[in-house]
């Protein structure tokens, strides 16, 4: 007959929850512990199969529902599979795809039963604040903990190992302590977060400056005082369609199968360009063609792309070809045209067609279907253009070119600045779980014995 095991004492058990320093990922204050979190984690998984009470209402916590950071409130007839019963303050420790920073807290909005799903990691302690376990599963060395022991192919398949997740260590301080680090991060992020929103509305004002620099260079404004200064009469612009500038074209593109991909010539693509630029030549991918498909169907420089099959949002989008590297053809997505360079500047046709102004003309004859719109030669040709000078033509795309410019260089900073925000936000974890942002107190009692109080009623 087998011994029975011997219950562990205080000691013996303070001795397994406690990090040997060789294996602490750094140091901390010395009235802190590392510890290793299982042993302080006192969730005892129990199941709740939501099927078996269909009428039931339950606040779920599920993977999806984060984003919103707000539990779906949903019957029970509606959920699939079962799930893991919680408790408010349970932290849960997401294990798909341990890249992506998913940690959470249960509320409790409602009454009802709460319950989460089983790709949650629940850690549950009432000695621990429950915040402080959530900023520390979401600091950098903690993610690294994460991703040391994860099993399946990777992307979403790819999920981090309970039996591994408890057993690394977190920095314990007093509970005082971890109160004092949880109001810090949030004082802290407070602020940022104010920072960031003003940021963001910088940047997400970048598209209405744009279409207000657009809208004024094709209306006239922009140049208005240029025609003072040059003598040019403000009844100079006239009114056409694109048909009568047309030098060659409209031409479709060509259609070749997947199988004719790989080596050979290069081909553009509708997601080749973007605001009215051919972007990263040496990544476009190439295909077979015989010598009357690539005479056929070679750009040229100046020729101006269209997207002619997309969704709505993209359908007209439009480029010019202002280099080539070598030989290069276009898909049957979009249609190109070459124009009448004495008479209109390609720089301004492709900045008037990227306007909102160019783009509802493209889009006005659009044939709709299931999720796709289409727009065919004749549209091309019966966009109607408010056309000035060409010296006036040339000063515009000048003035666009400049103010776009100043433009983007604010929006790239903008950019930065967020994501220095971010950075902000990353190196006060890392401070916060070394007790480096000033909230310490070296005289409280040492977390030594809020570990005993924990494990005594285990």
């Amino acid at each position: 007959m087998p011994k029975k095991k011997t219950a562990l004492t205080i000691e013996e058990r303070l001795q397994q929850a406690l990090v040997p320093a060789e294996e602490q990922p750094y140091e901390v204050p010395e009235n802190w512990v590392w510890v290793r979190l299982g042993e302080v984690n006192k969730y005892i998984s129990k199941s709740v199969n939501p099927i078996s009470e269909p009428d039931k209402i339950f606040e779920l916590y599920s993977v999806p529902s984060m984003a919103d950071n707000y539990p779906e409130i949903i019957v029970g007839s509606d959920i699939g599979s079962s799930k893991q019963s919680v408790c408010k303050d349970d932290v849960l420790l997401c294990k798909i795809n341990p890249r992506i920073n998913r940690v959470w807290k249960v509320s409790q909005f409602t009454d009802n039963e709460l319950i989460a799903s089983s790709e949650w990691i629940i850690i549950r302690n009432n000695h621990i604040d429950a915040n402080y376990l959530r900023y520390c599963f979401q600091s950098k060395y903690f993610r690294e903990f994460m991703l040391s022991n994860v099993s399946g192919v990777g992307g979403s398949l790819m999920r981090a190992q309970p039996k591994y997740v408890q057993t690394y260590p977190i920095p314990l301080p007093p509970l005082s302590e971890q109160q004092r680090i949880v109001e810090r991060i949030e004082e802290l992020f407070a602020k940022l977060d104010e920072a960031k929103e003003r940021l963001q509305e910088v940047a997400d004002s970048f598209a209405v400056r744009k279409a207000a620099i657009l809208h004024k260079a094709f209306t006239g404004e922009l140049t208005k005082q240029w025609r003072r200064e040059n003598g040019v009469s403000d009844e100079s612009w006239e009114e056409s369609n694109l048909g009568s500038f047309i030098a060659c074209g409209p031409q479709n593109g060509l259609y070749k199968p997947k199988s004719s991909y790989g080596d050979g010539i290069r081909i553009i693509r509708i997601d080749a360009f973007y605001d009215g630029v051919i972007e990263q030549w040496d990544e476009l991918k190439r295909l077979r063609l015989d010598e009357n498909e690539i005479e056929c169907y070679s750009l040229n420089l100046n020729d101006i792309l269209i997207n002619r099959v997309n969704s709505m949002q993209y359908l007209g989008k439009s480029a010019l070809v202002r280099e080539l590297k070598d030989i290069c053809v276009f898909e049957s997505n979009i249609m190109r045209l070459s124009v009448d360079e004495s008479r209109i500047y390609p720089e301004f046709l492709s900045s008037f067609l990227n306007s909102q102004m160019g783009l509802n003309e493209l889009r006005k004859n659009a044939k709709q279907a299931v999720n796709q719109a289409s727009i065919n030669q004749q549209d091309i040709k019966n966009v109607i253009i408010n056309l000035p000078t060409l010296p006036e033509q040339h000063e515009i795309v000048r003035l666009i070119d400049d103010l776009l410019a100043r433009e983007r260089s604010a929006q790239q900073a903008t950019e930065q600045a967020l994501a220095s925000i971010d950075l902000m936000k990353k190196s006060i974890l890392a401070r916060a779980f070394r007790g480096e942002l000033g909230t310490n107190k070296a005289s409280e009692a040492s977390a030594l014995e809020l570990l005993q109080q924990v494990l005594a009623e285990n």
